[in-house]
């Protein structure tokens, strides 16, 4: 497995102290979740056109690969579709420029699960844009958050689409967090959709939930660690560090190395 973090991490980090910081830590990737203020990355200045092939150069020289390319597309909004499709149409092609295989939707906004959302409309657009990626060599991934962190949901889901290149960001912390799934029942259900693996912690004190740094809380991180191993998982485990939206967390420089270090031993 590899290991990546995602900027979402360290909104306040330039692209150089980005690279910087996974290849002083020794990461082996980035997952793109947005650079600086602006949450879709192709529109930032490393990521452009006419930038691309010095982003890239940079990005071999220090033997980091992009994981990931997290967006913003919310596949549930009916409201929405139009910019649905044009954003993704850009990341596709920005992953195929950047080498990177796998792209992030949302098929609920919010981590938490909520009221149901349409899954006869968000499994439209999961075909829509399988089958808009395909010839990119690029594969769709869905999210385990919000309604669709209850696996067996999710499952059902994808047994329905039908492309190869649909799969799962499996976020260890939400089925377990929201829906009290063990981790096992969870890669269970998703077995090889599983193709990308964010990882955080939490604890619920005082009936709120608190991020923690990786090994602080009691989401079982280690055992998923080894669920996947036994799988014969070969991707990335990506720390997803959410100080874009709790802006409280530790920076980024302390934890990054943190995590790191402690997902080594768990990883041995």
């Amino acid at each position: 497995m590899k290991i990546s973090f995602s900027t979402v991490g360290c909104p306040n980090f330039t692209w150089d102290e980005i690279l910087a910081a996974a290849k002083d830590f020794g990461y082996d990737g980035i997952e793109l979740r947005g650079l600086g203020d602006e949450l879709e990355v192709y529109k930032t200045e490393p990521f452009t056109p006419e930038n691309l092939p010095l982003t890239k150069k940079r990005l071999k020289e220090l033997n980091l690969e992009i994981s990931c390319l997290a967006t913003s597309c919310y596949i549930f909004d009916k409201s929405y579709q139009e910019n649905i499709l044009k954003s993704a149409k850009a990341y596709i092609e920005l992953a195929k420029g950047l080498s990177c295989k796998y792209i992030r939707v949302l098929g609920d906004r919010w981590i938490t699960p909520g009221e149901d959302v349409d899954r006869e409309f968000v499994k439209e657009m999961l075909c829509k844009l399988c089958d808009m990626a395909k010839e990119y060599d690029v594969d769709i991934l869905i999210e385990t958050n919000g309604v669709w962190a209850e696996s067996k949901r999710l499952a059902d889901l994808l047994e329905k689409v039908p492309y190869q290149n649909v799969g799962v960001v499996w976020d260890i912390h939400h089925p377990y967090r929201f829906f009290n799934e063990d981790v096992e029942k969870t890669v269970n259900n998703l077995k090889d959709f599983i193709k990308h693996v964010h990882v955080k912690d939490s604890k619920v004190e005082n009936g709120k939930l608190v991020f923690k740094m990786i090994g602080e809380g009691d989401v079982p991180i280690e055992k998923a660690i080894n669920l996947l191993l036994r799988q014969g998982y070969s991707g990335y485990l990506s720390f997803e560090w959410v100080k874009r939206w709790f802006s409280d967390l530790e920076e980024p420089g302390i934890v990054f190395l943190e995590f790191i270090n402690r997902i080594k031993k768990m990883m041995k």
